[in-house]
Order: C-alpha cells, then sequence, then structure tokens
C-alpha cells in the first residue's frame, strides 16, 4: 500500500460572469450615487480604508466605488513614499490632513496601517516603531469616531496561488507593467512574514469603534459586489428621490451659423462619429 501523501491543488474559483457582474454593479452605483446626495445633504464625514496583500484588488474596487460619483465628494488618498520633512513628523500626522470634512467621503488606497505591514516587513520601520504603533493607532481611531468620523477599514486578501497569477499577467501585459515594482517582486517573498504581521494589526486594532471587515478575493467581480454592498450598508443613508425633470426648449438660433471646424478635427483611425 503506498504511503505516499496526494499533493493538494487549489480549488479552482467559479468566477461571476461579467453580465451578471455589470448588472449588480448598475445597481450598486446607484446606492452610491443615492449615499452622495445623503453625505452631501447631511454634512456626513466617512472615512474607508483599503489594506490587503499586493495584487488584492484595492484599486480596482476603489475604481468601481468612484466611477459614477463626483470627486468633489468622494476623495481618494494614495500617499507617496514620505518626504525627508514628513519622515521627522509625528507618524499620523500627514494622514489626518486628509481626514474627511463635512459631506465628504475619504478612500484610502493604503493608509496609516503602511507601519502594520509593508513598514515592519521590509525594514522601513523598527519593530519598536511598529509595537508603538499598534499600542497608540486605536487610541486615535477613537478619537476620530468620537468627532463623527465613520470609520470603515476593509482587508483584502487574496490566497498564495492567485497572487501568483496575477503577478505573472503583469509581466506580460504592457497595460499592467506599470503595477509590478521591484517592491512588488521583493516582497513576493515575504508571504508569511506578511502573515504574521496581519494578524499582529489585527490583534490590536481590531476594535468596537473601529472593527476590520476582511474580503476574500480570489474572485475580484464577487469580491467588489460583496465590499460596495457591505459599504452600503454601513452608512444610513436615506434612498435617492427620482425627481420629475422635463427638459427645457434651447434658445433660437438668431442668425448664428456654424463654423467649418473639420480642419481641427482630430485623426479618425477608427471611423467618423459625427
Amino acid at each position: 500500500m503506498s504511503t505516499k501523501k496526494k499533493s493538494r491543488t487549489a480549488t479552482p474559483v467559479t468566477r461571476m460572469k461579467r453580465r451578471v457582474y455589470e448588472d449588480e454593479m448598475r445597481h450598486l452605483h446607484a446606492e452610491l450615487v443615492a449615499m452622495q446626495e445623503w453625505v452631501k445633504a447631511t454634512g456626513a464625514k466617512i472615512c474607508v480604508v483599503f489594506e490587503g496583500r499586493d495584487t488584492a484588488g484595492k484599486g480596482g474596487t476603489i475604481k468601481r466605488i468612484t466611477e459614477r460619483v463626483s470627486p468633489r465628494v468622494f476623495r481618494v488618498v494614495a500617499l507617496p513614499t514620505p518626504t525627508e520633512r514628513e519622515k521627522s513628523q509625528m507618524y499620523a500626522q500627514r494622514y489626518v490632513a486628509h481626514f474627511p470634512a463635512g459631506g465628504e467621503v475619504v478612500i484610502f488606497d493604503r493608509s496609516w496601517y503602511n507601519r502594520a505591514g509593508v513598514e515592519p516587513v521590509m525594514g522601513f520601520c523598527t519593530p519598536e516603531e511598529s509595537t508603538r504603533f499598534l499600542a497608540s493607532v486605536p487610541i486615535w481611531e477613537k478619537a476620530m469616531t468620537d468627532s463623527g468620523i465613520l470609520l470603515l477599514k476593509y482587508w483584502l486578501e487574496v490566497s498564495p496561488q492567485e497572487q501568483t497569477r496575477r503577478l505573472k499577467s503583469r509581466i506580460h501585459d504592457p497595460r499592467k507593467v506599470w503595477k509590478l515594482s521591484d517592491m512588488d517582486l521583493k516582497s513576493y517573498t515575504h508571504w508569511y512574514d506578511y502573515s504574521r504581521a496581519r494578524d499582529a494589526m489585527l490583534a490590536a486594532t481590531d476594535t468596537a469603534w473601529a472593527p476590520w471587515h476582511i474580503a476574500g478575493t480570489d474572485d475580484k467581480r464577487r469580491a467588489r459586489l460583496n465590499i460596495i454592498s457591505h459599504l452600503l450598508s454601513q452608512v444610513p443613508y436615506e434612498p435617492l428621490t427620482t425627481r420629475d425633470v422635463t427638459l427645457p426648449g434651447r434658445q433660437k438660433a438668431n442668425g448664428y451659423q456654424e463654423p467649418d471646424l473639420t480642419v481641427r478635427h482630430i485623426p479618425t483611425p477608427f471611423g467618423e462619429l459625427a
């Protein structure tokens, strides 16, 4: 009788069909607009934090949240590497400046939680600095929520197999090469260091006033729908009232003559539309 163990392979993900996905997304986009109008009318302050492993789908999820709403209400914050001046500041200082005012939704594409993940794993801060951060962040997140900010924190989790597939796809796709940095390649080798850092972060900062919400993202379409649906469920907005609008009549030409603008038209390798 053979004593060899059978190798385990990851269960393939049954991915959602695009048509079903877009139909559901159309409904959620309408709800996001309703939420936006409620935020504007009430002066609500909402802060959404997206964290997760590389390739987990943070950027794509944020794009789907914001593509049908006003950038004046929904602001995306994706801070670059800190300057020398910012490195000398109190750690939270450069993030506080981006917190929402009344009538705003601010979405952080990575956030102050860099100090709990990428910084300690990649050696950009000391273990002591990361430990101090984990001890202090629940205190100032409590100050945020006490000031009236609704703070929603999402951790996007991707399997090692799917992360590998996505990184490989970036190597050969000219539309995605900008997503593949030397840091991504280096961090790929630290899967379990990131797992330990994630576990420590969740243990220290999952609080009653600012809990973590975890979303599996091996199927990006399902993940985006799940996250947006959950976000909407956390905001006490009112449904949007449909207005009865009739377009008014246009003014008369009163002798206006349209000039020939064809000399200024751009090249049309895909054919003329008008």
